[in-house]
């Protein structure tokens, strides 16, 4: 694009994208997208930010920021070439929301207690969309810790939660109890998810994201997982459990060695 140095950079980037989407002579694969196939790649994305977000390099967190706006971008076009909206409608629409849910900032709402107003004004945007219910609008497609995590703050808002954390940590007992119990593979399906939901809440009571700490936990376990595979020559196969264990009993010492 020779005027490309003439464009704001956003200009530029749906410029781009509208060249990829062109029937005539655009990309096929860009061509042949549609919310649906996209969609997978919109949350990749959002993962590979929080990722270099994780990593502290701002450089990554901008390229990968980049690959986030790009799939707005995407859906915004293929909005477009629909007749059903644009970029442009997608940007005011976030704009008229975020002076909306702000009125003690861009209006004359002003209050004592900003986090009760936002929840009103979110409460009335559900029942104006036709859905009242507390947990309305809780995204079905959210990793299921994370939803767990939304569903019961929502759920304590109205009142429904336990006074303090004993109620959780006791309710993780319960439900272990009843995983135990459990005599076929349906009814452990079911108590093994309760027990889950029982941890997140704990998890919740304690001030921690549930999502992250087992992200980071992943994390850690695949570190000295490699570490044990190290120590053992490349690889654990054929090594005993025993065996196997004192890798790993290692391993953690050495993590907590100055």
């Amino acid at each position: 694009m020779a005027n490309a140095t003439l464009q704001s950079p956003i200009d530029r980037l749906l410029a781009v994208m509208a060249k990829l989407r062109d029937p005539n002579g655009g990309c096929e694969w860009d061509l042949a997208q549609s919310f649906a196939t996209i969609a997978p790649y919109t949350i990749e994305e959002a993962y590979e930010v929080s990722d270099a977000i994780a990593g502290g390099d701002p450089a990554a967190i901008c390229d990968e920021l980049g690959d986030l706006l790009l799939q707005v971008v995407f859906h915004s076009q293929i909005a477009a070439d629909a007749g059903l909206f644009g970029f442009d409608d997608v940007a005011t629409a976030i704009c008229d929301k975020m002076e909306r849910r702000h009125p003690h900032i861009f209006g004359d709402g002003k209050t004592d207690d900003v986090r009760q107003q936002w929840e009103q004004i979110k409460a009335d945007e559900r029942a104006a969309d036709g859905s009242k219910g507390a947990l309305s609008g809780v995204a079905l497609s959210l990793p299921a810790l994370l939803r767990a995590q939304k569903l019961q703050s929502r759920a304590a808002r109205v009142g429904f939660d336990w006074p303090n954390v004993n109620g959780p940590r006791d309710k993780i007992a319960e439900e272990l109890v009843e995983v135990a119990l459990a005599t076929d593979e349906a009814e452990r399906h079911e108590e093994v998810g309760d027990l889950l939901l029982a941890v997140v809440n704990y998890a919740r009571h304690l001030g921690v994201d549930a999502e992250s700490a087992l992200r980071d936990a992943n994390i850690k376990f695949g570190r000295r997982f490699a570490a044990m595979e190290d120590r053992a020559g490349g690889s654990l196969a054929g090594l005993s459990l025993d065996a196997q264990e004192a890798h790993w009993v290692a391993v953690k010492a050495s993590e907590r060695r100055p």
